[in-house]
């Protein structure tokens, strides 16, 4: 049987790789479609621009700073039923998906522009609240929508070994989609809180059009990914570098006060910006010549049974050695992961120890910073640094834009430092506690601007490792509904933080009338000022994140087996660099075929000796379906 292009099996059931213009093809593929992701992910997160409007959609509504909030949280709470994209994607097509999310999204902000524009809290035909809770609602679940189909775009598309690497980026870029409204509505119309509503509703259709001739040259599977360019690194380097010149670009372009005609300017250079990742793919490829190595989750082994069960004993002793050397008994054995990238269903998942730890570190880690960076405003206000809360807020941003870069690091450094991922995980949370308990001490501008930069950083790299740390730990085929169950810990911390801090604001508080600089309009409200206003808010979320940390870090001890024994298996059958997702390795002895090209049959090769070379492919064909070793004809 022929093998794919662009490979062969040479005698003694060696693989040749070889390039041609089909290599090139899918080279271009890839990267096409990761920067498909990049556009969507900047285009896309439109619940982080809810304050440019908030205010104006108040008057209109004719309601209450808590029904207000209200509205607010509904776009978290949306991200409760993003779990449906992942069944959505069982039964549909990635475009089909990607598609309705932007449906979504243009219903909801539309009806909310509508509110905005053409209604008012006397007219006949005013929205009734519920419905417009509903249509927020409506707004974040599309938001997790686009979120799964970058996820899964990057999984298909990349090997292993880099696959984080596409992770990473594309959701660095969701950090960055208030600096890119900003820009577009200060070149539209700078002085309407509207334009925010009708960009959200327009711009994440229009990059789901632009995005959509890549998505379609996606394969529905990984088998295409045989070998992987050894210029991928590079191009990653060179990607990351840019996206740093694109944050730095937007934090300092991005909050200057400028006429319309320099505003379009800036804009122009935004998405020059967004547009350099096609350029930088075809100049790494053009100086090299031996371009394509065998990847490390389908390189093939040809190892016989006492190979395999040397590799078994050696892993198994590791295991073993490592939670004696623990001391902590079965609490960190039982229920543990023995092997990464295994698929786990839904109903598995929640039985799953891991997971809850997990989730723990989530839901008491990066959604305290979440709400931190809701609260910004009243904090600062609070502490009369009023004038700087722009400053503030575009510190927070970038810094949690940074952190999402960072969350490559462990991919750049995988030879230098061999942690497990979920150690970086919880090294990330350590800056967090740190922040909370010195802005608990000591409230001032300066200490203020620190702790905001550090708690950015760290939320920022659990958000963006938190993909990879999923798709490694429960599968990358669940990965739709998986990661989409995980952050239903947004929602909930939004509320239980939120209404800590709100309390504690209140009973430190007094009932003033205030005029909105906006708009002009006069309303009665609770308000706090001075260090008691938050110092007991941020004594409280500092004892959580400590809990975050300390789950985190049991989570790492639980896991470190894991990863371990997949470090071991490398080690005894070099296959490259990087963590394979899953590996399957089966050996027959005496079968057909003992010549020395070897027959290509069934997703294995029969080589030399009867031993049979096994194909890795840590991705099935079809979304949600179980993978498991490849089996001959």
């Amino acid at each position: 049987m022929p093998l794919p292009r662009g490979g062969e099996v040479e005698g003694g059931g060696r693989r040749r790789i070889g390039g041609g213009d089909g290599d090139d093809d899918e080279a271009w593929r890839r990267w096409a479609v990761l920067v498909a992701t990049v556009w969507i992910q900047a285009l896309t997160g439109t619940n982080f621009d809810f304050s440019a409007y908030s205010s104006a959609l108040k008057s209109s509504l004719g309601i209450s700073q808590e029904a207000l909030n209200y509205l607010a949280t509904a776009s978290d709470l949306g991200k409760a039923l993003g779990w449906s994209s992942g069944l959505a994607l069982l039964h549909m097509p990635l475009h089909g998906v990607l598609l309705v999310s932007a449906a979504l999204g243009l219903a909801a902000y539309a009806a909310q522009y509508c509110c905005l524009v053409f209604l008012n809290p006397s007219s006949s035909l005013a929205i009734p609240y519920p419905l417009v809770f509903l249509v927020c609602l409506i707004a974040g679940c599309s938001i997790c929508w686009f979120n799964t189909v970058c996820f899964v775009l990057c999984i298909r598309s990349f090997s292993a070994s880099n696959r984080p690497l596409a992770l990473s980026l594309s959701i660095s870029f969701n950090g960055l989609s208030a600096a890119f409204y900003t820009l577009f509505a200060n070149a539209f119309s700078p002085t309407s809180p509207s334009v925010y509503l009708l960009l959200n509703a327009i711009l994440p259709l229009a990059a789901s059009i632009l995005a959509l001739p890549a998505i379609l040259l996606c394969h529905t599977h990984d088998s295409h990914l045989q070998s992987v360019p050894r210029y991928d690194r590079r191009v990653f380097l060179g990607l990351y570098i840019l996206a740093f010149i694109t944050g730095i670009y937007l934090v300092v372009f991005g909050s200057l006060n400028t006429t319309r005609a320099a505003a379009w300017v800036i804009l122009t250079g935004a998405m020059v910006l967004l547009a350099l990742p096609l350029i930088i793919p075809a100049c790494s490829s053009c100086s090299y010549v031996d371009t394509h190595s065998i990847d490390s989750a389908h390189k093939p082994l040809l190892v016989g049974n006492h190979l395999q069960n040397e590799s078994n004993a050696v892993m198994e002793k590791s295991m073993e050695q490592q939670l004696q050397g623990s001391n902590c008994g079965t609490i960190l054995d039982k229920g543990r992961l023995v092997v990464l990238g295994e698929e786990h269903s839904a109903k598995r998942l929640i039985g799953c120890v891991d997971f809850w730890l997990y989730y723990t570190a989530y839901f008491c880690g990066a959604t305290v910073g979440l709400v931190y960076s809701n609260n910004l405003g009243q904090i600062a206000q609070s502490l009369h640094q009023q004038s700087q809360l722009t400053m503030l807020l575009a510190v927070y941003s970038s810094f949690s834009f940074f952190g999402r870069l960072l969350s490559a690091l462990p991919d750049f450094l995988h030879r230098k430092v061999t942690l497990a991922r979920t150690g970086w995980l919880a090294a990330a949370l350590v800056p967090m506690p740190m922040a909370l308990f010195l802005m608990q001490k000591q409230q001032d501008g300066s200490t203020l601007a620190v702790g905001t930069a550090l708690i950015g950083l760290s939320s920022g790299f659990i958000f963006a490792a938190a993909v990879s740390v999923t798709s490694e730990l429960f599968g990358p085929n669940s990965i739709g509904v998986n990661h989409n169950i995980l952050i239903t810990n947004i929602p909930l911390g939004s509320l239980l933080y939120g209404q800590i801090a709100a309390l504690v604001y209140d009973a430190n508080g007094q009932r003033m009338r205030v005029t909105d600089n906006h708009t002009g309009m006069i309303d009665t409200m609770i308000v706090c000022m001075g260090v008691k206003c938050y110092s007991t808010t941020f004594f409280v979320w500092g004892c959580i994140t400590l809990l975050g940390l300390a789950s985190s870090i049991v989570l790492f001890i639980r896991t470190k087996p894991a990863y371990a024994s997949t470090a071991s298996r490398s080690t005894l059958n070099p296959r490259g660099k990087g963590w394979p997702e899953r590996a399957e390795v089966t050996a027959r002895r005496g079968g057909r075929g003992g010549g020395g090209g070897g027959e290509r049959t069934g997703g294995s090769t029969q080589g030399r000796g009867g031993c049979r070379i096994v194909w890795f492919s840590p991705i099935p064909t079809k979304m949600g379906a179980r993978p498991g070793p490849a089996h001959p004809a």
